[in-house]
């Protein structure tokens, strides 16, 4: 074992998605503890037991969904796991990232090794072998509905354990056969009841979520940061962010939001010269940035906690409590991280479409000193002008992707599940909207800091002075007309690889800053 890295124990620590996105890009090891071997151990010869006695049990020695009361002989139990991950794997569309994939894998492992589930060490150690060795299943993105698991892109995740499938493996995508040539595996023979283990469960679910809950958490730190910035552009007032207006409606996203904006404030000449002026109140998108951003953060917080509960749950069905206790259930269900993802994509449209009415706003030149269309020289210069089009579109784009999937069912099975939570495509939506909003900040970015350069000489705080500098390195202040979709590119890709944050971050170390927040460790973790 590498003594370079962290450990985590399958089965037995308690897994958080940066946790197992750690793992995921290496720099966590899992592995399995003693303790979890036995645990496993034992509950695949619970299974065992079940077969030899022939009692029926859903899945072990019967049929699946409607087939529930076809029995299925002993002689028989192998070839319908294998089956199961054939006749399952009916997924469409394109295939989810390799990260993603790995993700998939890392969940279902945390949760078959909770030892409730018949599974054996042997299989589990040949997906962690893949893990390992980056020999990452193809999984298209397309055809599961939230419930008795994400069946088919599950199913998919699997079939190179029995030889079948593709697999993205040293830089290539390669079927399961010629990976076995490559590295002298050979095909599993699946145990009583181990298809049905490793496809019921909501694992493309949740590591969609994985990504959502860090992905959103960059996006809600952007759009404070560049929020900041546009308030000092368009010389806002500082008074919506003091501590005693949020004192009276104490929502944590509120409080922790205006706290940021203070911080990031802290110290500067343009606010000083703004006291004094006629202006006693800004336009809601300057004003109620804590309140807008801070009902986002409220929303990721609630999607943090409930995907937490998941990472360390058993989503299997029939789940083995002992050798007289086997529960057919619900945990499959998608809908606890159904409706969050729902909940969190509203979040982040919502932070997009306030970042459009302040790239709007910075256009309109009601700002002292701020020229219209954030340029001097206009008429032969359309200036910023056309930057909120692609914004507006994205924002536009996002109200579309937010009708909750949740909200829709289509029964099943004939209608054994006559229920079902759709939330693999609440988890994709979020990605996408997720995406949009990336872009459109990227713009809010652009012109929070061609703003900004029209209030000189006067400067801002530490922490936006050295941001404001940083993007000056990347994209030049615009004088006059150019192609603006390089700049955006550009901002797009300072948003997405998160430098501006960390500027933030070693600017605060180097000068000994705090945040602002009494609720720093609820949302800057996950």
């Amino acid at each position: 074992m590498d003594q370079n890295h962290t450990v985590f124990l399958y089965g037995q620590d308690h897994l958080t998605a940066k946790i197992a996105i750690s793992i995921a890009r290496g720099t966590v090891l899992g592995t399995f503890s003693d303790k979890t071997r036995k645990r496993v151990h034992d509950s695949s010869e619970i299974v065992g037991r079940i077969v030899e006695k022939e009692h029926p049990v859903y899945g072990i020695n019967t049929g699946f969904g409607p087939l529930c009361t076809t029995s299925v002989s002993k002689e028989e139990t192998r070839i319908l796991q294998r089956n199961i991950l054939q006749s399952h794997s009916v997924g469409v569309g394109e295939p989810i990232s390799v990260e993603l994939a790995k993700l998939m894998l890392i969940l279902k492992v945390h949760a078959l090794a909770k030892g409730f589930s018949g599974i054996r060490m042997e299989t589990l150690e040949r997906i962690v072998w893949h893990i390992d060795n980056d020999a990452i299943p193809v999984v298209p993105s397309q055809g599961s509905v939230g419930a008795s698991g994400d069946l088919a892109p599950l199913s998919h995740l699997f079939l190179p354990l029995i030889g079948l499938g593709k697999v993205n493996f040293g830089g290539k995508t390669i079927t399961a056969e010629k990976l076995f040539e490559k590295t002298e595996l050979k095909p599993l023979e699946l145990g009583p009841k181990e298809g049905l283990a490793l496809i019921n469960g909501t694992q493309f679910i949740a590591a969609h979520g994985v990504l959502v809950v860090q992905k959103l958490q960059y996006v809600l730190r952007h759009a404070d940061i560049i929020g900041a910035m546009m308030l000092e552009g368009l010389q806002g007032s500082m008074k919506p962010f003091y501590e005693e207006l949020h004192q009276l409606r104490p929502f944590k996203g509120n409080q922790h939001v205006a706290g940021r904006i203070r911080t990031l404030l802290q110290g500067s000449e343009i606010l000083e010269d703004h006291i004094d002026c006629e202006r006693v109140q800004d336009p809601y998108s300057l004003r109620c940035i804590p309140q807008v951003h801070g009902a986002s953060r409220n929303a990721w917080l609630h999607l943090k906690e409930l995907l937490e509960i998941e990472l360390n749950s058993v989503t299997d069905n029939p789940v083995i409590i002992n050798d007289e206790l086997t529960i057919s259930g619900g945990n499959f269900h998608g809908q606890p991280l159904a409706m969050a993802l729902d909940y969190a994509t509203l979040a982040a449209s919502e932070i997009g479409n306030i970042s459009d009415r302040r790239i709007y706003l910075a256009l309109e030149g009601n700002s002292p000193g701020v020229p219209k269309l954030l340029m001097e020289d206009t008429g032969i210069n359309s200036g910023y002008m056309i930057l909120q089009y692609t914004s507006a579109a994205l924002a536009s784009e996002n109200k579309g992707l937010c009708f909750p999937a949740s909200a829709d069912s289509i029964p099943t099975s004939l209608g054994q599940e006559d229920h079902v939570s759709m939330g693999s495509i609440s988890a994709r939506k979020a990605l996408q909207v997720i995406g949009n909003v990336e872009k459109i900040l990227a713009i809010e970015l652009l012109t929070a800091a061609q703003a900004f350069e029209y209030r000189k000489p006067l400067k801002s705080g530490l922490l936006l002075d050295e941001i404001h500098k940083f993007i000056r390195i990347k994209v030049s202040f615009a004088e006059s007309d150019r192609v603006f979709a390089d700049d955006i590119e550009k901002g797009i890709d300072m948003v997405k690889k998160g430098e501006i944050i960390r500027l933030v971050e070693k600017v605060m170390q180097e000068n000994e800053l705090q945040w602002n927040t009494p609720y720093l460790e609820e949302f800057e973790t996950y």
